[in-house]
């Protein structure tokens, strides 16, 4: 990975744009692989990690109603977070991830691995669920910090 997020950091300094993250299952990882890359404090400008229902209504702003009505782990709520963090930062790139790493807490409908990922910029919007193997939490949280890099080369080009 640490020629995906070297890519990904060069890329938006040479594009002189700055970077906000709301993190939920990636614990962190995300913003960790972005700012473990030399010259990221040049555009890294938040990294949230909202991981209760809770952080995500207090700090991101996203309304009770959503959750409710459709989870944490949903592409509404993945949405909002990304447009929220863009939005309360002012950003001209963001990401926002949800999902459920396990070992537990999926459900039939909401598995371990199930993954929505969102990336702003400007008023384009990209999201992507994924439903990874149950490999471990570890191996779930990688490759959805893989996933999310290779979705923000793609915004950008």
């Amino acid at each position: 990975m640490s020629l995906l997020n070297k890519r990904v950091v060069n890329l938006i300094i040479k594009n002189k744009i700055k970077l906000a993250i709301a993190e939920s299952c990636t614990g962190g990882l995300l913003s960790a692989a972005i700012t473990s890359v030399k010259g990221s404090s040049k555009i890294f400008n938040v990294g949230l990690v909202t991981y209760s229902n809770k952080s995500k209504v207090k700090l991101l702003k996203i309304s009770k109603k959503i959750i409710q009505k459709h989870g944490a782990v949903s592409e509404q709520v993945c949405k909002a977070m990304v447009k929220n963090v863009d939005k309360i930062f002012k950003t001209n790139i963001s990401v926002a991830v949800t999902g459920i790493a396990g070992p537990g807490g999926g459900t039939k409908e909401k598995p371990v691995g199930l993954i929505y990922i969102g990336v702003k910029k400007g008023n384009k919007i990209i999201t992507t669920k994924m439903l990874l193997k149950n490999k471990g939490r570890s191996y779930i949280q990688n490759k959805t910090v893989k996933k999310s890099l290779e979705l923000i080369l793609k915004i950008l080009r």
